[in-house]
């Protein structure tokens, strides 16, 4: 059964394989003896890296240990927890925060918290794939709307709200194949329109815009968004992710949170540069600045679209041109891995460029001209 299931991967240029790779500083990789420029990594502030991180890490295993021993109820909720959460609400702008093992398990556990049987889950088409096993965990009724069409999104509210209890609208602050920003505003009015709650996941958003506090803070929203999740393992550089609400929100999600119930808690050392990290977000804007930087000095050298966000796709339709397109431009010394269905629609697959604050402009301008020149862009 496997195999012939593998088999039907191979003809559609669908499988999936590990390959092994050495991360360094400055977006430098070693996959099978080369070594190349990364340009697929979401590392976005090169945290994972920095010294005073690393060291954070390394003091907290030499104190704490390198485990949990068991899920955050249990005893797995070291001390080093309190002083993350209240980073992450203090810069969120709320009055508290609750951190998972990581971002899918976070929104895992938190829709079905807030939206059970009798209530109505409006999400965005593109959503994670995280968001949407969430949902389905959920016993809510769920629709989707087209991707940032606020105008379809109010008429499913329009037509259905009103025979729900509860509603929760869900969106990507910044969405993660195609680098474009939900418009927040929008939905921010239709939430109150329609007495709906919203929930944003700012994965992509949080670090790297409004001054590291994320998409809603960039957009001027974030005190209407009562449900803020992130992750800690992109901008941040390290593991976990969160969710930012009201003290009554998160202490719900303790008690009812399976993901969190049930999964051992994050090592002392992920807790530990998490919260290092944090600190460097909060002092360093140029360094929160370059990555959105670079990515429109990308854009801009390449005629396309400004960039909204450090994600930039290059659409190439099918899968095969996308993985001949990975391998040309790694032969020229860079990584930029195919992006293939079903983790886009079908007839959208692509080349998804990002960009570090760790990357220097020799590289980006030599990428841009070797992305023209094969034909890409």
């Amino acid at each position: 059964m496997a195999q012939s299931k593998l088999k039907q991967l191979d003809q559609r240029n669908l499988r999936r394989s590990l390959y092994e790779t050495g991360r360094g500083a400055s977006c430098l990789v070693v996959r099978g003896g080369q070594e190349l420029v990364s340009f697929c990594c979401n590392d976005y502030l090169g945290l994972s890296q920095h010294p005073d991180v690393k060291k954070a890490a390394s003091d907290a295993i030499l104190q704490y240990g390198v485990g949990a021993g068991a899920s955050r109820l249990v005893t797995g909720n070291h001390p080093l927890y309190g002083e993350l959460e209240r980073t992450l609400a203090r810069i969120k702008g709320t009055e508290a925060a609750l951190v998972f093992g990581s971002g899918y398990l976070a929104n895992l556990s938190i829709p079905p918290v807030i939206a059970g049987s009798g209530d109505l889950i409006v999400a965005d088409e593109l959503s994670h794939s995280s968001m949407r096993a969430g949902i389905q965990a959920s016993s809510a009724d769920s629709i989707y709307f087209r991707h940032n069409n606020t105008s379809d999104c109010h008429a499913i509210l329009k037509q259905e709200r009103d025979k729900y209890k509860n509603c929760l609208i869900m969106t990507e602050g910044v969405f993660s194949m195609d680098g474009d920003m939900a418009p927040l505003v929008e939905l921010c009015e239709l939430a109150e329109e329609f007495g709906s709650w919203i929930m944003t996941d700012d994965a992509h958003g949080f670090g790297v815009m409004g001054q590291g506090r994320g998409s809603a803070a960039e957009i001027g929203v974030s005190g209407k968004i009562p449900l803020q999740m992130g992750t800690l393992s992109k901008a941040v550089g390290v593991y976990g992710g969160f969710i930012c609400a009201s003290r009554a929100v998160i202490d719900l999600i303790i008690n009812r949170g399976r993901s969190l119930i049930y999964a051992t808690g994050l090592p002392p050392s992920a807790v530990a540069a998490a919260t290092a990290s944090l600190k460097i977000i909060e002092t360093d804007q140029e360094l929160v600045d370059l990555p959105i930087r670079y990515a429109r000095q990308f854009t801009t050298q390449l005629g396309l679209p400004p960039a909204e966000s450090p994600i930039i796709p290059i659409i190439t339709e099918t899968s095969e041109k996308a993985l001949a397109a990975s391998a040309q431009l790694m032969r020229e010394g860079f990584l930029v891995t195919a992006i293939r269905p079903p983790t886009v629609p079908e007839g959208t697959a692509r080349l998804r460029f990002t960009f570090s604050a760790q990357h220097n402009v020799d590289d980006i301008d030599t990428l841009a001209a070797v992305v023209s020149r094969i034909g890409l862009a």
